[in-house]
């Protein structure tokens, strides 16, 4: 990339491992200042952009919130103006159900410039991870690929006829897809596979017929997947590899993991961030020596309704202070003033508040500096320190839609301040555990575990009992670390796993860290 100019590269990253990543693709995440993600964008590929590049996860993915295609078109014009190098990465290929036309037009219409960087479409590469050929000189002479995310629209009587249907964004409507063919003449038996999660380690098939697979995959959850219908799917059990092509690495290490003078060497640690926020922490971890396992127990996505932000940034002049207390309301935040199509200027009138000092880096980044730091790394110190008298004062909090804790706003309104809260992103539990954290943990090879947040703790403990009937994970905790960031998630943890053993005495990721290596001091191990 150049610096010269803004750029945006609206990039394919494949069907999901990153072994699958273009050379190209690769470059770019490498070099990018920005990222815009799709939520089915694989976490591992957020590891490969440099630290300071910016995250912003845009969700697009079915029945989860996600940002307006008009507010991402904004996003990836303001970025560019702001001549900055872009990467808007996509699952997949771009020019497959990728919206690339909207984006384009956004970018072209705004002068940017752009380039488009394929990739391998997972309509192609699940059907192959799975042993199944989408041409055959006798079972199908073509394929049609196809999206059902509108069933309705689409030309079923025309599709029933064709040999081998690729059916993308299918989980939701099986049973309408099913009912469809057989209306419209597709024999019962006509064989089907599901392909969930392809390339991935928790890659899973289901094998059947239109009239056994509803059946078969009643209590499953089938998204992100690919449907494939048609006699090829019968040739599988001959042409399946008898190995996995793609990685599913239990534990992640690193190079210095086999140095014993390093203060984690030997140890696995399990990290339980969001994705898109443990890439520096697990590196941090990995230079120490240790092994580690990401577990994410947290999905950052945008609020539910951007209405009460936005009607905020209408109103920005009747504000005395900014108050930010995470990276991630930092991130969302600017993010959204930016598809407002307005700059850091409009803030001028405004002081800003922060809790940490991580918070505090992600506004520097935007060009700013706060105005107000409290002395401890928790908000509810916020109030107590303050640098002036807060009645009267009228303050805007963009905060976590739900699950965040009131006392801060409660001891801002009982000294009489007007303090107006926007939801500005949620945090929302994953649908599913890791198999590689599973794994680990059922191996009893994990030597710690690190909560950042209360809600971490909640998360964690929640997919665990997902995950199995009997409760045994409660018995896989034996003997590991608790290690906890600060009191608020001390509490979680006390509450939830019984216990806590080690406690950040500074409430960063970095103190996090010293707390880890003080235990294993102590412990001799």
């Amino acid at each position: 990339m150049t610096k010269q100019t803004g750029m945006v590269y609206l990039v394919g990253s494949g069907p999901g491992d990153a072994a699958y990543l273009t050379v190209r693709a690769q470059q770019l995440l490498f070099e990018a200042e920005v990222l815009v993600y799709d939520a089915l964008v694989d976490s591992a590929l957020l590891q490969l952009v440099p630290e300071t590049c910016l995250l912003l996860n845009v969700g697009k993915r079915g029945g989860k919130p996600s940002m307006l295609q008009a507010d991402i078109n904004a996003l990836l014009v303001y970025h560019c103006l702001q001549q900055q190098q872009v990467v808007r990465l996509k699952s997949g290929d771009p020019f497959i159900f990728g919206r690339c036309h909207a984006e384009i037009e956004a970018l072209t219409a705004s002068n940017c410039l752009f380039e488009v960087v394929p990739g391998l479409s997972s309509a192609l590469t699940a059907p192959l991870l799975a042993g199944i050929p989408l041409t055959d000189p006798v079972l199908s002479r073509c394929f049609t690929v196809l999206s059902s995310h509108d069933p309705e629209g689409l030309d079923w009587q025309t599709l029933s006829q064709i040999d081998t249907l690729v059916i993308l964004m299918g989980g939701q409507h099986l049973p309408e897809i099913v009912r469809q063919l057989q209306a419209h003449g597709r024999s019962p038996q006509t064989p089907i596979a599901i392909i969930r999660w392809a390339s991935r380690p928790q890659q899973h098939v289901w094998e059947g017929a239109l009239s056994t697979i509803l059946q078969q995959t009643a209590t499953e959850a089938l998204s992100p997947c690919v449907i494939v219908i048609g006699e090829v799917v019968r040739l599988r059990s001959y042409l399946q590899p008898r190995s996995s092509l793609f990685s599913s690495t239990v534990l992640t290490t690193s190079d210095s993991a086999s140095d014993t003078t390093l203060p984690f060497a030997g140890k696995t640690v399990l990290v339980t961030r969001s994705a898109n926020q443990s890439g520096q922490f697990t590196a941090r971890l990995q230079r120490d020596g240790a092994t580690v396992v990401e577990m994410p127990a947290l999905e950052i996505v945008p609020p539910s309704s951007w209405q009460a932000l936005d009607d905020a940034l209408t109103h920005l002049a009747d504000f005395d202070w900014l108050m930010l207390t995470s990276a991630n309301s930092v991130d969302y935040f600017f993010e959204r003033l930016a598809t407002q199509i307005r700059d850091v200027r409009a803030l001028a009138a405004l002081k800003i508040a922060v809790v940490g000092d991580k918070t505090a880096q992600k506004l520097e980044q935007r060009g700013l500096k706060p105005d107000f730091v409290p002395p401890e790394f928790i908000a509810d110190s916020l109030a107590d320190h303050f640098p002036v008298s807060v009645r009267g004062a009228r303050i805007l909090f963009p905060r976590v839609e739900s699950g965040g804790r009131d006392l801060l706003v409660k001891d801002f309104i009982s000294r009489g301040a007007d303090v107006t809260e926007v939801a500005a992103y949620q945090s929302l539990c994953p649908e599913t555990i890791a198999p590689d954290a599973l794994t680990a943990l059922q191996t009893r090879t994990v030597d710690v575990i690190t909560f950042a947040s209360a809600k971490t703790v909640k998360h964690f403990c929640q997919l665990l009992e997902q995950s199995q009937i009997d409760n045994a994970w409660q018995e896989w905790l034996e003997g590991v670390c608790i290690a906890s960031i600060g009191p608020q998630t001390t509490k979680a943890c006390t509450s939830l796993l019984g216990r806590v053993d080690a406690e950040a005495q500074e409430y960063t990721l970095d103190g996090l860290v010293q707390a880890i290596a003080q235990w294993f001091a102590i412990k001799g191990a």
